[in-house]
């Protein structure tokens, strides 16, 4: 007879039990709000604010506005509060989000695909003058960001980009933000494969669905049949990519879980090839896991990347083929290797059809509306009727015939919009920074442009790929891990002590060829007077040390950190 096991009950007090909450996945049953963000979710849909902005809060001003509202759901429609003036940087980290709040308002114009036409660009450039005071950034999300509105205009403003088709709906909150695509798909003569059509289904299935306007966190899609692979697909919660299958011709290649922030992660291959007409069903599929299965207990640890990084590209593909899409997917190939180190279109280029596209380089996203109406007008007295936004902070004007191109690009230049940038023209961006963001520490916009203006001065003859990022707080809304040069802003100490406005360096990402995150010399910050010097002197040594052919990630992952500092 076997002896009787050891009760531990009896040697030790007994302890209340408790169910434990787990991650708040709906999937397991955790339907009960974990944090004030899920329990403001829960009370009422972020698409519901609407009806009160136009019907009490345009009317009764920004002092009726309700807390949970003004903080969270009219993101849900594309509005933030944006950072009270004169408030620095040493005081965001301290100050109540009420005391940072202006009673002005960012507002984000979602522009899926980059794809306008010119009487839309108009109307933004339009809405620009009238309501922001002329503010009208291009973001590295293919976006248009207002500053200085008032919630007494938001109603007229929506009606005017409502009218021409355009919306501001979901382009914050946790809800499927802008779906970033090619901005030449259908036209560029290489294209694998045209995403349109499935993006326009995309659109139709999620935006304005109560379905899907409830998510653990934010969620990003990019979908591109360019080989040139313009869509940072590798930091988007969903991607699809262009690539031929060798026994079913052109698809889409399926990736998942990527995305930056302060713990930034690259996204992981499904090894599923997807053709055109399933993409949409795909993406119902993975938004449905994210919603269903995505961790809603720490906001830090709610977007899809952290789900995926727990379960594993093999196990998330089997939920999503047993429980969303009733069906196996097919095994298909990587995409190869980018046909260009620089993916935004900047220049003249032939299309399909015979035609050409025109990219060119505003400074680091800064237009005004004034300059956007210009655009508009330009492009059409040229012949065309198309433009595009790109993720690099750029503009492209479609479908020029060839006699017309040069005086497109001559007129482009006259309003200091270059199709021929500088490589620092090029690849320097930023996020928008202190200016207007309550997140922010130090300046982006304004000193990425001088930047760029002392870098062109100093290394004229400098011609090789390169960027630099400028983020304006660890958040990477400019994608610093994976620049050449990222600068993300934070406080420094001068030569003096004195405590000033800098950039701690992440050197060497890079996304498409060999995609990963920079390096950090350890102790190496720069003020934000110092960077011309210090970029310069990076700069000179690469051109020094660099072998035949490399390119300045792959330098800066060999080097000594002397030779970084």
């Amino acid at each position: 007879m076997a002896a009787t096991p050891p009760n531990p009950a009896a040697a030790t007090p007994r302890r209340k039990v408790s169910r434990h909450r787990g991650e708040g996945q709906w999937a397991a049953g955790h339907f009960t709000p974990l944090n004030g963000n899920e329990q403001t979710k829960k009370d009422d849909d972020g698409l519901n604010v609407r009806t009160r902005i136009e019907t009490i809060y345009s009317k009764r001003g920004f002092d009726s506005i309700d807390p949970g509202d003004l903080r969270g759901r009219m993101r849900w429609w594309g509005l933030y509060t944006q950072r009270r003036q004169g408030i620095d940087g040493g005081k965001t980290a301290v100050l109540e989000p009420e005391e940072l709040d202006d009673r002005y308002f960012m507002l984000r114009v979602r522009i899926d695909g980059g794809a306008l036409t010119t009487a839309q660009l108009r109307v933004v450039g339009e809405i620009s003058q009238e309501f922001a005071r002329g503010t009208a950034d291009i973001t590295d999300r293919q976006n248009i960001q207002y500053h200085w509105i008032r919630i007494e205009d938001v109603p007229e403003i929506w009606n005017r980009l409502e009218g021409v088709g355009l919306s501001t709906v979901t382009a914050c909150g946790d809800t499927p933000r802008v779906m970033i695509g090619s901005p030449v798909a259908g036209i560029a003569e290489d294209e694998i494969i045209d995403g349109t059509p499935a993006l326009e289904e995309m659109k139709r299935r999620v935006l304005n669905n109560p379905a899907y306007s409830n998510l653990p966190r934010k969620f990003k899609t990019a979908i591109s049949g360019s080989p040139v692979q313009d869509v940072v697909h590798e930091i988007n919660d969903v991607a699809f990519v262009g690539v031929e299958h060798p026994e079913h011709g052109p698809g889409f290649d399926l990736w998942v879980g990527g995305g930056l922030s302060t713990n930034p992660k690259l996204g992981v291959r499904l090894n599923a090839w997807v053709p055109i007409e399933d993409v949409p069903d795909v993406y119902e599929g993975v938004i449905s896991i994210f919603r269903d299965y995505g961790y809603r207990r720490l906001r830090n640890r709610a977007r899809l990347k952290f789900l995926v990084a727990d379960w594993g590209a093999e196990k998330f593909r089997q939920v999503l083929e047993d429980e969303y899409l009733k069906r196996k997917l097919t095994d298909g190939p990587a995409p190869a290797e980018p046909t260009s180190r620089w993916r935004d279109h900047i220049g003249v280029h032939r299309q399909k059809d015979g035609r050409y596209y025109v990219g060119f380089a505003p400074r680091v996203g800064r237009v005004d509306g004034t300059i956007l109406t210009k655009v508009a007008d330009l492009a059409e007295a040229h012949g065309s009727g198309r433009v595009r936004t790109t993720v690099e902070q750029k503009m492209i004007v479609l479908d020029v015939e060839e006699a017309q191109v040069d005086s497109l690009v001559e007129s482009l230049e006259a309003l200091d919009l270059t199709a021929r940038p500088s490589t620092f023209r090029r690849g320097t961006m930023a996020c928008t920074g202190i200016e207007f963001c309550k997140l922010a520490i130090v300046e982006t916009k304004a000193r990425g442009a001088s930047l760029i203006d002392e870098l062109e001065r100093r290394l004229p003859d400098f011609d090789e790929p390169l960027t630099i990022n400028l983020n304006g707080c660890p958040n990477a809304c400019a994608r610093i891990q994976t620049a050449d040069i990222g600068l993300k802003g934070q406080l420094v100490l001068d030569e003096h002590g004195e405590q000033v406005e800098g950039y701690q360096v992440h050197l060497g990402g890079a996304l498409g060829l060999e995609p990963g995150f920079g390096r950090k010399v350890r102790g190496l910050k720069v003020t934000a007077d110092g960077l011309p010097d210090y970029i310069e002197r990076v700069l000179t040594r690469f051109q020094a040390e660099r072998e035949e052919g490399e390119r300045f990630a792959a330098w800066a992952a060999r080097a000594s950190e002397e030779a970084l500092s």
